[in-house]
């Protein structure tokens, strides 16, 4: 009989068979996750978590030396004071934190602001304030999240010719509601 209990970050197994002793073998939940790492070499204080362990974005923080206020309806760059080196054929993208933007309506202008494999300035991120009243953010708050992506160049070949489609040239709001 196989029994599995969770405690923590560690998943127990133990089985008992006849005139066997319980054998208990630990197994890390990460290891029990299929995800893929890249190693991205970084410069800076404030260094991004991923505040789970299975969260896809990790949290870029503000590297300010004063508070910043963004009054509403206006946009502020904001500094993390962090450069990377990110790995040819991939791309990092910068989004917008949900907690931000359901209490402060804070977002990002751009988003996903895209950071190139060839980029080695430093990540800012470009804050807009949708809500009705002012938001202060200060040093080492949470003000964004950073997603990695693998990258797919096109190679583009003229034509004077495309295919046709049902779809067509049906554009925005073209399949209605």
């Amino acid at each position: 009989m196989k029994r599995q209990k969770v405690k923590g970050k560690r998943q127990i197994e133990k089985s008992k068979g006849k005139g066997e002793k319980a054998k208990g073998k630990l197994k890390s939940q990460k290891s029990r996750v299929k995800g893929q790492k890249i190693k991205v070499k970084i410069k800076g204080k404030l260094i991004p978590q991923y505040q789970s362990e299975l969260a896809a974005g990790c949290d870029l923080c503000a590297d300010i030396t004063k508070p910043v206020i963004i009054k509403p309806g206006t946009v502020c760059i904001v500094p993390t004071g962090i450069k990377l080196e990110i790995p040819q054929g991939y791309e990092a993208q910068v989004r917008p934190r949900s907690g931000l933007a359901l209490r402060h309506g804070i977002g990002i202008l751009n988003a996903p602001g895209t950071i190139d494999a060839d980029y080695r300035g430093e990540v800012r991120v470009i804050l807009f304030n949708f809500g009705t009243k002012p938001v202060t953010i200060k040093r080492g708050d949470r003000i964004a999240q950073m997603i990695f992506a693998s990258v797919v160049q096109a190679e583009f070949i003229r034509s004077h010719r495309l295919n046709r489609t049902e779809r067509g040239k049906g554009g925005f709001g073209h399949t209605g509601r």
